[in-house]
């Protein structure tokens, strides 16, 4: 079975050395230090490969920013390279090199200016025990290899999924599971020179999977163009430099921003469009935005931003656009506050592509029922909506937590694909096709499991006559078994004084 999560042999043992940092520092802080000092090793990393490969030249262009930026690397000031933090390790002034470090690095790339953390020189700080977490980013193994060019990419990835277990609702917020991510990106296949958009962008984690994606189906991830947006300042810089770090140029905007209230991008149309917006946001100014044009298909209400969302993203498509997005399930059949209208109004104009209902306990910050929303113009199947009952796959990584095998995802992304193509055969439990006379029947309710059925179960060969008279002769049983521990309870209830 092949774990669609990133390979965390190595990232593990960084994140539990790293854990040396919790009970020094506030909780709220660990996230900026650790994340703050994965990026300044990973951009040292790439300025000292691209070093040795011009000295190695000779022609003396070593000290030449043209150079690395030609290749997507971050020149590196003497001041921020990692030689020098690695030198001051066991020094008192560890935290003051840290800091300088990122100023100079703020200093020389505008697209990072006040994003990175200037945290460590504070007396919060224990020099120790950051000059042990240096120590270990400096024993890292990083050779020349294809695989280890993302290493420290991949533990970015880690470290933020390991703090949105930790953080609870508060982690939710900046991170989307990664077998989530992975479906809408493999659903939606995004392409080389496309524009890509996230509204509420949290980390950064859907321009990743799409680049990647990209790269791996011989696209170069270098000419799509990401557009993005978020209102919590703190996660804005984590996404920012959740993309620098793997080379992926970005618009998000020069500061965090409230996406109904501030759109950063109001005349963009893009191709692809990626999103887990907050759950059933209430309080989100609909007072203030009732007039709104981006509302074609009616107000959303006031309680609830989940339409808001949808319309906002369904106004920045583009003529044959796509959208992938992450909805609580309440959103399929809701009537309340004009909602059900709202959605029979999208459905008509014929939007709807396909319904994934996903399985519990795939996120870390709730525990609610989530479906992936796919929303197309100019439909491959006009008039037609794919349903897929998704919520009996994955495999349980632990008591609280689900995710998907890569073979789930492309079970998926297969189902998806034969839909489109006009070659898919409905499966009793699983998938159905409905027409929109089927949809408008069930009152445009889009729950998957009004249209996909029970699954059939298979005939064990016993009769249903021998059947009825096991399962009632063990339910017999279990009733006498029952009395008797009530029996039980009542006389040590009685024992200690204590009638029932």
């Amino acid at each position: 079975m092949a774990n669609s999560s990133a390979n965390i042999g190595f990232e593990k043992q960084i994140w539990e050395a790293a854990c040396v940092l919790w009970g020094h520092i506030p909780a709220a802080d660990y996230r900026k230090v650790i994340v703050g000092l994965i990026f300044l090793r990973y951009i040292g990393n790439a300025f000292e490969r691209r070093y040795r490969e011009l000295l190695a030249e000779g022609d003396g262009f070593e000290d030449d920013p043209d150079a690395y930026e030609e290749e997507g690397i971050f020149f590196v000031p003497e001041s921020a390279r990692w030689e020098r933090i690695a030198a001051a390790a066991h020094t008192p002034e560890i935290g003051t090199v840290i800091d300088n470090a990122m100023r100079a690095l703020e200093a020389d790339n505008n697209k990072l200016k006040n994003v990175l953390p200037k945290n460590y020189a504070s007396p919060d700080l224990d020099k120790r025990v950051l000059g042990e977490v240096v120590d270990l980013f400096t024993n890292m193994n990083m050779d020349d290899t294809e695989e280890s060019k993302d290493l420290l990419g991949r533990t970015y990835e880690y470290c933020i999924a390991q703090f949105a277990a930790y953080e609870g609702v508060k982690g939710g917020e900046f991170y989307t599971p990664a077998s989530i991510v992975k479906t809408i990106v493999a659903v939606l296949c995004p392409f080389s020179n496309c524009r890509i958009y996230d509204p509420c962008c949290g980390s950064g984690g859907m321009f990743v999977q799409s680049a990647k994606f990209i790269q791996a189906h011989s696209g170069r991830r270098g000419v799509i163009s990401v557009y993005g947006q978020e209102s919590n300042a703190d996660t804005w810089k984590m996404a920012k430099m959740n993309l620098a770090i793997r080379g992926i140029d970005a618009n998000l905007g020069a500061y965090q921003a409230d996406t109904f209230f501030n759109d950063l991008h109001p005349s963009l149309k893009a191709d692809f469009i990626m999103a887990n917006p907050p759950f059933n946001l209430s309080g989100w100014g609909q007072d203030k935005l009732k007039e709104d044009k981006r509302w074609q298909y009616g107000v959303p209400p006031a309680n609830n931003a989940n339409y808001a969302w949808i319309q906002h993203m369904i106004y920045h498509l583009a003529p044959r656009g796509k959208i992938g997005l992450v909805l609580a399930n309440g959103a399929l059949s809701t009537q309340s506050s004009g909602e059900g209208e709202i959605r029979r109004r999208i459905i008509e104009d014929d939007l709807v592509e396909g319904i994934i209902a996903m399985p519990t306990q795939l996120f870390y910050s709730v525990t609610i029922p989530v479906t992936l929303w796919f929303i197309t113009k100019d439909k491959k199947q006009k008039g037609r909506t794919l349903f897929i009952d998704a919520r009996k796959m994955g495999y349980m990584v632990d008591r609280k937590h689900r995710d998907f095998t890569d073979e789930d995802i492309a079970k998926l992304a297969e189902t998806f694909a034969a839909f489109q193509e006009g070659s898919l055969e409905d499966v009793k439990g699983f998938c159905a096709v409905a027409d929109l006379e089927t949809i408008a029947k069930q009152d445009y309710i889009l729950t998957p499991g009004r249209y996909v059925g029970i699954e059939e179960q298979e005939d064990d060969g016993e009769p249903f006559e021998e059947k009825m008279r096991r399962l009632t002769g063990e339910l017999s049983g279990l009733f006498a078994k029952s009395h008797e521990l009530e029996e039980k309870i009542r006389k040590n209830l009685g024992a200690i004084g204590y009638e029932v």
